[in-house]
This record gives C-alpha cells, sequence and structure tokens, in this order.
C-alpha cells in the first residue's frame, strides 16, 4: 500500500519548514491527482471512474499514481484523510487546562474553520471535502473505506486523549470510550448535514457539528421524557 503523504497544511502553531524543490513538485503531482479524480468522481461517479481516467488527466503514468496512492479509495479520501490529520494535530496542541470533551470539540471546530479560511478551491479546500461528504453517503464501496478510516481515527483519538491525560488506555477505558462516541456524533453531524442540504461552507458545518455537541450531555446523562 502506498504511504499516506499528507497535503501540507501547516500546524495550528505556524506553517512549519518551508519545503524543497522536490518536495514540493511531489506535493503539486499528488495534488493534481487528488483533484483530477474529485473532478471526475463528481461528473462521472466514484464506480466509473478509472485509474488508468486520472493518471490520464494528470498526464502521468498508472505507475505514478500508485507511488502516490493504493487505489481509487485512498485518493478519493484523500481530502478528508488531510483534514483528519489536521484535527489530529489541533488536539495534540489544545490547552491541558480543557478536559477532553472540550478538547475534542474545540479541535474539530478549529480545525473546519481553519481549512475554511486557508484553502482556495481546489484538492484541500472546504468545498472538496463537503462534495466528498456527499460522494461518500452515495457510493457504498468508499462508504466502507472511509468507515474503516474512521474506525483507525478513533483509535488514535483515544492515544492521543490517553496521553494528554496521562493514562494508560489498556487499564482506563475512558479515552476509548470518549474516542467512540466522539467518532459516532461527527458521524451524525455528517449525515444530518447531508440529508438537510445545508449550504456548503464551513460555519454550516460547524453549525451542525456544535448542535449534535450541544445534546451530548443530554442524551447520555439526562431523562428523556418530558
Amino acid at each position: 500500500m502506498a504511504a499516506h503523504t499528507p497535503r501540507t497544511l501547516g500546524t495550528p502553531e505556524g506553517l512549519g519548514r518551508t519545503p524543497g524543490l522536490r518536495e514540493r513538485k511531489k506535493q503539486q503531482t499528488r495534488d493534481a491527482l487528488v483533484q483530477a479524480a474529485h473532478v471526475l468522481f463528481l461528473s462521472q461517479g466514484f464506480a466509473r471512474t478509472t485509474v488508468d481516467e486520472i493518471a490520464s488527466a494528470v498526464d502521468v503514468s498508472q505507475r505514478t499514481f500508485f507511488r502516490y496512492f493504493a487505489n481509487k479509495d485512498e485518493v478519493a479520501l484523500a481530502v478528508m484523510a488531510d483534514a483528519e490529520d489536521y484535527f489530529i494535530e489541533c488536539l495534540r496542541h489544545r490547552p491541558a487546562e480543557e478536559t477532553p470533551l472540550q478538547a475534542l470539540r474545540a479541535s474539530i471546530v478549529k480545525a473546519w474553520r481553519d481549512l475554511g479560511k486557508a484553502q482556495t478551491p481546489g484538492p484541500g479546500s472546504i468545498r472538496s471535502a463537503l462534495e466528498l461528504l456527499r460522494i461518500i453517503e452515495d457510493t457504498p464501496a468508499l462508504l466502507a473505506a472511509h468507515l474503516r478510516r474512521v474506525t483507525d481515527q478513533e483509535r488514535l483519538v483515544a492515544q492521543v486523549l490517553a496521553e494528554r491525560e496521562g493514562l494508560d488506555p489498556a487499564e482506563d477505558l475512558r479515552p476509548v470510550v470518549l474516542a467512540a462516541v466522539f467518532g459516532g456524533l461527527l458521524r451524525a453531524a455528517h449525515l444530518s448535514w447531508t440529508a438537510e442540504q445545508e449550504p456548503a461552507g464551513p460555519e454550516a458545518m460547524v453549525t451542525v457539528i456544535e448542535r449534535h455537541f450541544d445534546q451530548l450531555g443530554p442524551a447520555l446523562a439526562g431523562h428523556w421524557r418530558p
């Protein structure tokens, strides 16, 4: 499987080091493949698009495509993967005095807003991420790949939470439980956004996510009957 080479989004504290010429060229090729795939998936559907068509759109060989991505699933999910990687960086940098739930909420809101401000239209744009959510829900094979990645991300979130709280997740189940709840909340928010046809844009998604967070406490601990 090809290694995941994330788009350079920087960190919450800054943009980091400036990449060299070779890295920039590799990044440009990767971005071009992601953008070409995204356009083809939107215009003719995920299932009908081939790796050859994606590579041809960028004027590279199939072999070059596979140096960057293992398969169509990986190139399709690259936009969301980059955004998720940035969210993890935001979580790692949250203040220690925040509770785990506060840190998760602040991190996901910051990630959506930062990506909305920083990215121009293209492979890393918020528009592409929102379009991709709808493609995922309409494509069973892609949804399965996305849910596999969500499971992997939940494990990583649990690990980050355990590290920041100084816990052993093998002995203390709270990081794992909260990561699973958080993953379910995001899934519900994404489904709500796609079902309601909310306006495209980071603030629309932030509104939906925060609405779900507002109901988390009452849903877990409160009485539901009037």
